[in-house]
C-alpha cells in the first residue's frame, strides 16, 4: 500500500477490529488516566479496547503545568501519602521515559514576610526529600540570599532573605500521553482517537453494547464489552450511558497559564513563587525560548468543551510574576500564549474548602452490571492509579492472569529503551547537523528519533522548519499521521507538534505548511484541505482565545 492510504489503512482495521471483537475491557477516554488504564490491561492480558472522542490528550492532559512532580504544596494541606505516591511514580517515569520526563530543578525564594518562612520552608522541603525516600534526582539544599540570586539575578531583591533548591520533573504532556496510548497498541490494544461514545447499554447479567460514532470519516459501530472504564475525566458525568448514578459526582478545577518570551521575564530556571496576590504556589517554568506562568485554581464556571483563560486569569498570573521579576513589567502584549483546563477533582476528596486545598487523590467506583468509573486523579500518578483500576476490571471479568500488576514500573514506554537521552542527543546531532532540531527529536522521540529523521533522507524537502526560527520540521507532521494516528490539523499543531503553544497566531499559519504536507497522505482533496484549515481556525480560537 502507498504512503497515502497508510493512516487511513491503520485507522480503517482499528475500528473494524472495534465493532468486529468483544473485548474484556473498553476504555472510554484517550486521556493520561484512559492511556494508562489501557496499557496496563494490554499488558495483563486483557482484549483491550480504547476509543477517545477527541484526540489522545485533547483535554486535561494537554493543558497542565507539564511537571511530573511529587506535589510540594500538597504538604501544606496534609496530604503525605499522596505526595509519598507522586514522589515514587515520579521516579518511575524518569526511568521508563527518559526523553519525555526530565529532572528540573527549582529555585524557591524566601522575602520578608512570606507566609512560608525559612524555617517553614526547610522543614517542607526535608519532608519532601523523606517522602521521595531520599532516591530524587537530587536532595533539596538551602540557598542564602546571594546563593538564590546567583541562580535566579532578574528575582526582586528587596526584602530577599534567601530559599532553597529542590528537583521535580518537567514532561511534554501531550507526548506522554500520546506514548502510553501507542504503549497500549503495542500491547495488543485497539485504540482508536476521534471515536466518540453515543451511548451505552448494560446487561443485567453483566456486559455492555457501546455505540460509537466515528467523528473524522463518518459512520458509526457498536463495541461489545465485559467491562466498561469511564475514563473521560470532567466529562465523566455528560458521556451517554456513562454517567454515574446519582449527583454531580466531579468538581471542576480550572487551572490557567499563560506563555511569554524567557528573555522578557529573566528567569534562568525553574522559580516557585508564593503569589503576593494571594499566596498561592505557582511557578515559572522554563520552555525554550518561552517562559510558562502557572497556574490559577479557580471553580470553572464553564464546561470542559469550552474553558479558557479569561482576562482577569491572565491579569491575576501576569502581576504575581511581575512581584517577583521587577524588571519584567510584563503587560498582555507579552502573552504568546494562554490556555486553561479543568483538573476533574473527585467532589468525594474536596470537602468544603474548595478546590484549592482539594486532594488530588482519585475515586474509583464499580457498578456490578460492569462499568468502573474513575474520578481525581493527577498526571504523575496516571500509572498507579490505572493499575488500581484494572484491579477492580480483573474483579468484574473473573480475574485469573489478570489480577498480577503488569510490569509498567519497569517497561519502557515507547522510545523510552535508550541508554541515556544525553547520548541520544548527540548521535542524533551528528546526523541531523542541527543541535536544536537533534535535541528536539530525542527529547519527543527517544529512542526512535531516526525513524522521524529517516522521513528526509527519503525527501530533503521534510527536513526545512514547519516555523523558520523553531526547532520543527516537516519530516515530523508526515510520521505523526503515518505512526501516531493524526488525523486533524490541531493533532498535529496542538498535540504532536506543540507550535499552538509557541507562536502568535497558536500556529494559524504553521497550519497551512501543515496541510501540505499531510494532505496527501491524509488523501485530502483541496477542498478538504481548505475545511481542514478553517476548522483549525475554530479550534485555535476554542483553545487559546482570552474570554
Amino acid at each position: 500500500m502507498g504512503v497515502a492510504g497508510a493512516s487511513r489503512a491503520d485507522r480503517s482495521a482499528a475500528l473494524a477490529a472495534l465493532a468486529d471483537d468483544t473485548f474484556d475491557v473498553l476504555v472510554v477516554g484517550g486521556g493520561i488516566t484512559g492511556a494508562g488504564v489501557a496499557r496496563e490491561a494490554a499488558l495483563r492480558g486483557l482484549r483491550t479496547a480504547l476509543v477517545e472522542r477527541d484526540d489522545f490528550a485533547a483535554g486535561t492532559s494537554s493543558r497542565s503545568s507539564r511537571l511530573v512532580h511529587g506535589g510540594v504544596r500538597y504538604l501544606e494541606h496534609g496530604h503525605l501519602g499522596l505526595v509519598f505516591e507522586a514522589s515514587r511514580e515520579r521516579r518511575v517515569l524518569l526511568q521508563t521515559a527518559p526523553h519525555l520526563v526530565r529532572p528540573l530543578a527549582f529555585t524557591w525564594p524566601v522575602y520578608r514576610g512570606a507566609r512560608v518562612p525559612r524555617w517553614k520552608l526547610e522543614a517542607g522541603l526535608a519532608l519532601y526529600d523523606a517522602l521521595a525516600l531520599f532516591r530524587n534526582v537530587g536532595n533539596h539544599r538551602p540557598l542564602g540570599r546571594a546563593g538564590v540570586l546567583r541562580r535566579e539575578p532578574a528575582l526582586r531583591a528587596d526584602g530577599l532573605r534567601g530559599g532553597s533548591t529542590y528537583y521535580d520533573a518537567s514532561t511534554d504532556d501531550a507526548r506522554l500521553t500520546l506514548a502510553t496510548a501507542l504503549g497500549a497498541r503495542d500491547a495488543g490494544a485497539t485504540i482508536a482517537n476521534h471515536a466518540e461514545v453515543c451511548g451505552a447499554t448494560f446487561a443485567r447479567e453483566g456486559g455492555a453494547v457501546v455505540a460509537v460514532r466515528d467523528t473524522s470519516a463518518g459512520g458509526a459501530l457498536e463495541v461489545r464489552a465485559r467491562v466498561v472504564v469511564n475514563a473521560t475525566g470532567p466529562w465523566g458525568d455528560s458521556v451517554p450511558g456513562l454517567a454515574p448514578p446519582g449527583t454531580h459526582r466531579v468538581l471542576g478545577s480550572k487551572g490557567a497559564h499563560v506563555a511569554v518570551p524567557a528573555e522578557r521575564i529573566g528567569n534562568r530556571g525553574a522559580v516557585t513563587m508564593l503569589s503576593p496576590v494571594d499566596g498561592r504556589v505557582m511557578f515559572v517554568l522554563p520552555a525554550g525560548r518561552l517562559s510558562i506562568i502557572g497556574t490559577t485554581e479557580t471553580p470553572a464556571e464553564r464546561g470542559p468543551d469550552e474553558v479558557r483563560a479569561s482576562a482577569a486569569d491572565v491579569d491575576y498570573l501576569l502581576r504575581s510574576a511581575n512581584g517577583f521579576f521587577p524588571d519584567a513589567h510584563l503587560v498582555r502584549d507579552d502573552v504568546v500564549a494562554a490556555w486553561a483546563g479543568i483538573r476533574p477533582l473527585a467532589a468525594s476528596r474536596a470537602g468544603t474548602a474548595g478546590a484549592g486545598s482539594a486532594s488530588r487523590e482519585h475515586v474509583v467506583e464499580r457498578d456490578p452490571r460492569g462499568l468502573v468509573t474513575v474520578s481525581g486523579g493527577k498526571l504523575t500518578t496516571y500509572r498507579a492509579m490505572a493499575a488500581e483500576i484494572v484491579d477492580a476490571v480483573a474483579e468484574l471479568v473473573g480475574g485469573g492472569r489478570a489480577r498480577d500488576r503488569a510490569r509498567t514500573a519497569t517497561l519502557p514506554l515507547p522510545g523510552g529503551d535508550v541508554p541515556s537521552l544525553a547520548e541520544i542527543e548527540r548521535e542524533a546531532a551528528r546526523r541531523v547537523g542541527d543541535a536544536a532540531v537533534a535535541t528536539r527529536l530525542a527529547r519527543a522521540y527517544g529512542g526512535d528519533w531516526a525513524r522521524v529523521w529517516g522521513y528526509v533522507d527519503r525527501d530533503p524537502l521534510l527536513g526545512r522548519a514547519i516555523v523558520p526560527g523553531l526547532p520543527y520540521v516537516a519530516a515530523e507532521l508526515a510520521h505523526a499521521v503515518e505512526h501516531e494516528l493524526a488525523a486533524t490539523l490541531a493533532d498535529l499543531l496542538v498535540r504532536r507538534v506543540p507550535l499552538a503553544f509557541e507562536t502568535r497566531d497558536n500556529g494559524r499559519a504553521a497550519a497551512r505548511v501543515a496541510a501540505d504536507v499531510v494532505a496527501p497522505r491524509l488523501g485530502w482533496s483541496a477542498d478538504d484541505a481548505t475545511r481542514a484549515l478553517g476548522a483549525y481556525d475554530r479550534e485555535a480560537a476554542r483553545l487559546f482565545a482570552i474570554d
